[in-house]
């Protein structure tokens, strides 16, 4: 895995106030990935996003850790539902186009 990819999460708990424990218990629920290398804990840069959602979650709308995993799970399966059903509207018109001709 490429270093330049990953954020020291001491860094990044500096960076936005926020305590150690937190990553620690979003990687036991399973929410984050942390990655460990020379004794140092680092996030993949691509988790970047969803974990600065669930920061504001926890910290500016209260939502405890549990809460987080429910919506970040629903969130999820709303964007699998909606990629599904994308491609389910493209495969119609596609069908559509072939039974106009």
């Amino acid at each position: 895995m490429n270093s330049k990819n990953l954020i020291q999460i001491k860094q990044f708990c500096v960076y936005h106030e926020i305590e150690n424990t937190f990553i620690t218990e979003l990687n036991n629920y399973g929410l984050v990935e942390i990655i460990i290398q020379e004794e140092d804990e680092y996030l993949h840069q691509e988790q970047l996003p969803a974990i600065e959602k669930m920061i504001r979650m926890h910290y500016d709308l209260k939502i405890n850790l549990e809460g987080i995993d429910a919506i970040y799970n629903l969130l999820n399966k709303i964007e699998v539902l909606q990629q599904n059903l994308t491609a389910t509207q493209n495969k119609l018109r596609l069908f559509e186009h072939y039974q106009i001709e």
